[in-house]
This record gives structure tokens, C-alpha cells and sequence, in this order.
């Protein structure tokens, strides 16, 4: 997939789309402009207004997860749904003449509350159409941990697309994410680690759930596991060489009595607590507690010496729980 950066949010003209739109390109700037500024004003009127119904119809997959699971926590307990500005976005619209179509926008977010905005916090969006009869929704959002590469472009201006299965890269892009998983489940000792960078979504995820796990009541076992979904899954050139890689997992947690035998309650961590199946459910023997992320990560060249995949961007919210 190509796609085309743009700054800042005005509208083009219709001299400049015709100047940036070609037969191929299915989405133009001013049309993805204004997919956009729509999906903020109905999330946030969503959020506002705790509608349930109109803010899941904005979105879909991994941000789908995630945000049915606010509502939801919402109508058990009164958690509010957060509440976002954003600014400085910089639009990267597809040129594709097929679906499904996406484009991402990288903008500064901050959290409304009270009236008061919090610090801005750079972001990616990623948003698909999957068929041209199906409405445009937000399938995705990662914060950055440091700075968007540039995207390589093409003579014309247009980013250059890579294929999930490109041998030209350390990582095949469909195995990048079950790489980073090797690392968060097995820590600096996995095999996986000597392609992948040590950071707060590999060696650091591996260190916090080793550390939950070394702090459980006496008897229980506490066991962990990044695994793939099936939502879309996005890659461009960047200009210093490599991939830019954007995909969503699950990662999912067990607190459990050896064997599963039963014994004493385990206690339902209070985020998860609103989302369990039935909210008379009691951990007698298990209680599974589950996270939905949206990762971005750098996939370099094959040919680059002791370069490692680098996971600069993530986001994730728990989206389920049960106990039994």
C-alpha cells in the first residue's frame, strides 16, 4: 500500500485534490480530513454522553475491544469513558484503488477531563474501511515512545508500501509480532531477544508480569501470554531503510489455584472486575484477566549489522475477564 503525508488538518482545494489524486488513489486528502474530524466529534459525543452504541459504531478491532470494554465499564461501575483533544495531525492517506482502505493520522493527544487537558502525547491512528459498503471506524491507536520515523516517498510524493511477507527485512512483518511475544514471555534469556530490542513493550512487559508473578499469595500460580489476533495489519517503507510495522495482540493473564483445584476466592484485579462475565463469578479455582494492545514497531534491514526489531509505539486496555 502507498500512502501520501500531509500536514496539518485544512482541507485541500479542489485544484490540490486534483493535483494529489489520481485514478488509483481510492481515498483523497480532504476525504480522509474529513473522516477524521468526524470521528472525533461523534467519539467524543459518544463519550460525553456515555452512548455506548454510537461510540462502538466509530470503531472497530483492537480500539473495538478496548473501548467496549470502557463502556462497559461504565454502565457497571460509573467509570467514565476517556475523553480526548488532539492536534498537530499529520495525515498519511492511502493511494490504493481497492479494499480494504486505511490511512493513519500521527497526531499529539491529550486527555479531557474536568474541563482540563492533560500533557500531549504523540499518537498514531490508524483507520480501515473494509468494504465500500461498510462505514469508515478508528481500528487502532498507539502512543509513541520516541519520534515517528520518515516514511521513505516515492518520486511522486507518496510513501512506499511493504508486504507482510518482504524477505528484505531482519523479520518477516507477519512474524514480528510473534517475535516481540517470544521476548515477552520469555524474557532477555528467549532465543528472540537477539532480534529484538530490550524496551517498556518487550524486556520491560517480561519484567513486570515476572514481577506480579513473584508477588502472589502463597499456593496460586500466575502465568502470562502475548498472543497474535486477527485484526489488519499495516507496514511502510521508512526512509532510513527498514519497515514501519503496525499490528494489535492480546495479552492474557491466568491467576490460578495448582491444577485448577478449588480453594480459597482469588481476587479479580479492579479493572477487570466490571467486565467479567457474570459479576457474581468467584475465582474459586482461576481468574483470567486479558489486555488488547495495538503495537507499531521498526522492522529493519536484513542487511543492517546487529540491528534489532524496536517496538516505539503501543496502547492497551483490558477487554476481558472471568473467573470461575
Amino acid at each position: 500500500m502507498t500512502l501520501l503525508a500531509v500536514q496539518g488538518c485544512a482541507p485541500a482545494t479542489p485544484a490540490d485534490a486534483d493535483a494529489i489524486t489520481h485514478p488509483r488513489h481510492s481515498v483523497s486528502l480532504s476525504t480522509a480530513q474529513a473522516i477524521y474530524r468526524s470521528y472525533l466529534a461523534a467519539s467524543d459525543a459518544a463519550a460525553a454522553a456515555g452512548d455506548a452504541e454510537q461510540g462502538l459504531a466509530a470503531v472497530s478491532y483492537a480500539q473495538r475491544a478496548q473501548v467496549k470494554a470502557q463502556y462497559t465499564a461504565l454502565a457497571t461501575v460509573g467509570t467514565a469513558v476517556p475523553r480526548y483533544r488532539y492536534s498537530q495531525p499529520v495525515f498519511y492517506v492511502p493511494a490504493l484503488a481497492r479494499t480494504p482502505r486505511w490511512f493513519v493520522v500521527s497526531a499529539s493527544r491529550s486527555t479531557f477531563t474536568h474541563g482540563q487537558l492533560g500533557a500531549p502525547v504523540p499518537t498514531l491512528l490508524l483507520f480501515t474501511q473494509v468494504k465500500s459498503t461498510e462505514p469508515w471506524t478508528l481500528s487502532g491507536s498507539a502512543v509513541l515512545d520516541q519520534p515517528l520515523p520518515a516514511i521513505a516517498r516515492d518520486s511522486d510524493g507518496y510513501a512506499i508500501d511493504v508486504t507482510t511477507t518482504d524477505s528484505s527485512l531482519l523479520l518477516r512483518p507477519d512474524v514480528a509480532g510473534a517475535t516481540q511475544a517470544a521476548v515477552v514471555d520469555q524474557g532477555p534469556a528467549s532465543p528472540a531477544a537477539a532480534v529484538v530490542a530490550a524496551g517498556p513493550r518487550t524486556t520491560g512487559f517480561y519484567a513486570a508480569q515476572s514481577a506480579q508473578a513473584a508477588e502472589q499469595a502463597k499456593g496460586l500460580r500466575y502465568s502470562w501470554l502475548l498472543q497474535g489476533a486477527a485484526f489488519p495489519q499495516f507496514e511502510l517503507r521508512l526512509a532510513g531503510g527498514g519497515a514501519l510495522v503496525l499490528y494489535g495482540m492480546y495479552l492474557n493473564t491466568t491467576d490460578e489455584h495448582p491444577n485448577l483445584v478449588a480453594g480459597a476466592p482469588i481476587p479479580v484485579p479492579a479493572a477487570f472486575s466490571p467486565l467479567l462475565v457474570a459479576p457474581t463469578e468467584i475465582g474459586y479455582h482461576a481468574v483470567y484477566a486479558n489486555w488488547t494492545y495495538e503495537f507499531a514497531a521498526i522492522d529493519p534491514p536484513a542487511t543492517a549489522g546487529h540491528a534489532k526489531l524496536q517496538v516505539i509505539a503501543a496502547e492497551g486496555a483490558p477487554s476481558y475477564g472471568h473467573a470461575y
